[in-house]
């Protein structure tokens, strides 16, 4: 005998299966089955080097010296950088550094000011 998920809206273990939909008899509730096996996504978080949250418009502070590829510049450890706008990837930390320009950070590497 196989176990149906209770109803994640009144938390009733009497639910039943219509086709591709659970139905919860209590409330009248109804979800698809395809969604009630995948958890939930979850909203991702972005960390400094010392754990501490980002969002978009901190400062951050370059922990280590950074060469930039292609070129034997390289930007300082200590380095401000104001106004960071999060995003998805490797590099996830979009900014612009006074006198490099434009470009992607790791947060490893930075700790919010």
């Amino acid at each position: 005998m196989s176990t149906l998920p209770p109803c994640p809206q009144c938390q009733s273990e009497f639910t039943y299966e219509d086709g591709e939909l659970y139905i919860c008899p209590e409330c009248a509730h109804e979800w698809s089955k395809t969604g009630a096996d995948e958890p939930a996504e979850e909203a991702r978080v972005w960390k400094d080097a010392f754990g501490n949250l980002l969002a978009d418009g901190d400062s951050v502070t370059l922990i280590k010296d950074l060469k930039l590829k292609g070129s034997s510049a390289v930007i300082k450890v200590g380095t401000k950088v104001k106004n960071i706008r999060l995003v998805d990837g490797d590099h996830d930390i979009d900014c612009k550094i006074d006198g490099f320009g434009a470009m992607q950070l790791k947060s490893e590497f930075v700790k919010k000011s």
